[in-house]
């Protein structure tokens, strides 16, 4: 299993309101000649949390620190026209996708409680995620009464987790 101590939170660099979902960038990725999609976790402007590459295997989002991180990506990122030609980074979440990260980084940080939670900028000359994640998740709590189980797709992951738990535990017979 991976030793996972770094949740890294990314933007798909996308205009603001234009919604893509995992299949569109594991397409772009696979065409980069990679070997899936980069990240683990894709956040749609609905909230939608869908799968990426596989939690267990290396992603390929952050040089240097895919071994040993989580990459979770937010659709948008940037403005909805190209300022001077250019995009222009922009914190584009909907407020869906804040509360679908929130969950999300909850329940990584019930799998890899030692993990620090960043924003790919910390790590590349980028303005990705668009904002200070690792400000904005610098106070996350966890405590048994917090809502994070008001979402069922939190509940469905959380019981994965339980499986998984119990999965990897060393047989004592």
């Amino acid at each position: 299993m991976r030793k996972i101590n770094k949740i890294i939170v990314h933007c798909s660099a996308t205009r603001e309101g234009h919604d893509v979902d995992a299949k569109t960038i594991r397409e772009w990725h696979l065409r980069r000649g990679w070997k899936d999609i980069g990240y683990h976790y894709i956040v749609r402007l609905d909230g939608t949390i869908e799968p990426g590459r596989m939690i267990n295997i290396s992603g390929a989002h952050t040089k240097g620190y895919n071994s040993e991180s989580i990459g979770i990506c937010y659709i948008g990122g940037v403005e909805a026209e190209k300022v001077n030609n250019k995009w222009v980074a922009k914190d584009t979440r909907t407020q869906a996708q804040k509360d679908s990260l929130l969950i999300l980084i909850k329940l990584l940080k019930l799998m890899y409680k030692d993990a620090t939670i960043h924003g790919h900028r910390e790590f590349a000359n980028k303005a990705c995620p668009s904002f200070d994640a690792s400000e904005e998740y610098k106070n996350l709590k966890l405590k048994n009464n917090d809502g994070i189980y008001n979402n069922k797709l939190a509940c469905i992951i959380n019981c994965l987790y339980g499986i998984f738990k119990s999965y990897n535990k060393p047989n004592s017979n």
